[in-house]
């Protein structure tokens, strides 16, 4: 649903889900809690949170404008306890976030509109699309012109923006609405914090993990090539890139179902620096050693590491693998990958974040249902060890380093509200709503941009109760448990110009996948443009925030 059709509609005071579809669901939630009036009552939290688990149920299809509102409307208890009906009546709020898969803002806006009627307040939106996102965000920054009240932001921003004094501190009475203690641990200060003052409500845990199709890798005709081809060890799910290589490769040309066989989806168009992420998940278990806490640049010089030996081998498999992908890869963003290819059935293995898991059994787009599993990202057979320049096999196995890509997605508040007191805490009050326990749970279980971040969404029971299937979701929660507390996991740096580095870095890579220069030519650029960043930046200064960022 675009925006503007899910302004119209609201205008009109109608739901997509009322022109589309019989009444019948909305009467089974009536049936429970009561049609979107005023100050719905639920009897206690385990209550809750089961009844907007059935919103609209796990397999019916996507939720819609009807489902976001109602939801908002059954988890506003907790801002009834802090402020007073009508008490932001006349306060004009700002938001700036992300409309990419018409998630996000969009789902922020239903979310909202019983908090805007019961607190009176008004909010009006700046949309974005995920590539257009770094360049507005860091000309607001640069030009000194924050146009915005309220800011969906992921962690490694907290440099610029916390840094430079652009955002509110978190009032006491917000931190005690959210429950912070209920954050997985990796997502807990430092991170959301800057100087020792705490800044970000979180929405997301991000993490990318390794998604492909169970009936490639249980295919007794692929099996059977992969044998009579020669290839070593039996047919079956990747645990290495090395693997993940041969796989593809082996995949191109042959048939599952009568439908051409892919192997693994690349990622090689740019995408506003957010692109980067995805050839570093191919980059961490390569790069990534066990007994460094670096990967993206030295610690104590902040050299780069983007042309050393595990990146370059990870920038020629996407070069070599592209050939056994889909027919025009070349051209896909980590959009396309997730959304256009692999839930609408093109393609075996996807890294991705959360959501290919959530829309899977919950997306009207999505064509794979059950027939996808999951694990965190493949390993590798070596690891390069940066310190001593050499490659090393690991006496434990392969080496794994599940990619924390961007640390999730947060809700900011900034200091432009603070020299008006009604509306700042209107602007928390918002912030808050949207960063409630509950609401998270929701969030988690159904397509929404966001993936679990409490450790409280990790109850199997509730996800089976929304129409889970147990095997299912308890290996997709382990798959984001498992990379999230791995012990060698890659960290997200929190340093000033984090996404300067990475989209200097896109605009590298593609001129190497394009085939205009060599990996290694391609990412030596990359190392030279990252130099001139961290110098004009401060180095000593990047240094000290580097460290500080990987906990030393």
């Amino acid at each position: 649903m675009k925006v503007s059709e899910f302004e119209r509609m609201m205008a009109i005071g109608l739901s997509r889900r009322a022109i589309l579809k019989t009444g019948a669901s909305l009467g089974a939630v009536a049936a429970t809690s009561g049609l979107l009036g005023a100050g719905t009552a639920v009897a206690d939290e385990a209550s809750l949170r089961k009844q907007i688990l059935q919103i609209p149920g796990v397999g019916k299809g996507s939720p819609t404008d009807a489902d976001w509102q109602k939801v908002g409307e059954m988890c506003l208890e907790a801002t009834k306890k802090t402020v007073k009906k009508g008490e932001f009546a006349g306060v004009e709020l700002s938001f700036m976030g992300l409309n990419n898969q018409n998630l996000h803002n969009v789902l922020f806006r239903g979310f909202l509109k019983p908090w805007e009627d019961y607190t009176g307040a008004k909010i009006t939106w700046i949309d974005l699309a995920q590539a257009d996102y770094n360049p507005r965000l860091q000309q607001a920054i640069a030009t000194g012109t924050v146009d915005f009240d309220i800011l969906e932001m992921g962690a490694p921003f907290e440099g610029d923006v916390c840094g430079k004094g652009l955002a509110s501190e978190m009032p006491d009475w917000v931190k005690a609405q959210i429950d912070m203690d209920d954050y997985v641990d990796y997502l807990k200060a430092p991170v959301g914090t800057w100087n020792g003052k705490t800044y970000r409500i979180s929405v997301d845990g991000d993490c990318h993990n390794f998604n492909y199709r169970k009936d490639y890798f249980t295919d007794a005709d692929l099996a059977k090539a992969w044998k009579a081809e020669g290839h070593s060890g039996e047919w079956g799910v990747p645990k290495t890139w090395q693997q993940v290589q041969e796989v593809t490769k082996f995949l191109k040309g042959k048939k599952i179902s009568g439908m051409d066989a892919i192997g693994y989806l690349d990622a090689p168009k740019a995408w506003g620096g957010f692109g980067f992420y995805f050839l570093g998940s191919r980059a961490t278990a390569y790069a990534k050693h066990p007994d460094d806490k670096a990967w993206l640049f030295d610690i104590d010089t902040m050299k780069p590491r983007i042309n050393n030996p595990a990146w370059v081998r990870a920038i020629q498999d996407v070069v070599d693998a592209l050939p056994s992908e889909a027919g025009d890869q070349l051209n896909a963003d980590p959009g396309t990958t997730a959304f256009q290819q692999f839930l609408a059935g093109t393609g075996s293995m996807v890294s991705w974040w959360g959501d290919v898991g959530q829309s899977a059994q919950t997306s009207d787009s999505s064509v794979v249902g059950d027939t996808i599993a999951f694990d965190i990202l493949p390993g590798s057979d070596d690891v390069y060890n940066a310190k001593t320049g050499k490659w090393e096999k690991l006496a434990s196995g392969p080496n794994h380093a599940p990619n924390m890509a961007y640390l999730g997605w947060g809700v900011y508040v900034m200091a432009r509200v603070d020299k008006d007191e009604k509306k700042k805490k209107a602007a928390w009050s918002a912030a808050a709503h949207l960063g409630g326990k509950d609401l998270a749970l929701w969030t988690a279980a159904y397509p929404s941009g966001f993936q679990c971040y409490r450790k409280s969404q990790f109850d199997i029971k509730e996800w089976v109760a929304a129409g889970y299937d147990e095997g299912y979701i308890s290996n997709y929660l382990a798959s984001q448990s498992n990379s999230y507390n791995h012990p060698n996991a890659a960290i997200e740096p929190r340093i000033p110009g984090i996404f300067q580095y990475y989209s200097v870095a896109e605009d590298e890579l593609a001129k190497v996948f394009a085939g205009r220069v060599k990996p290694q030519e391609g990412a030596d650029a990359i190392a030279a443009a990252w130099e001139k960043i961290t110098d004009q930046l401060g180095r000593d200064k990047q240094i000290s925030l580097y460290k500080a960022s990987l906990g030393l």
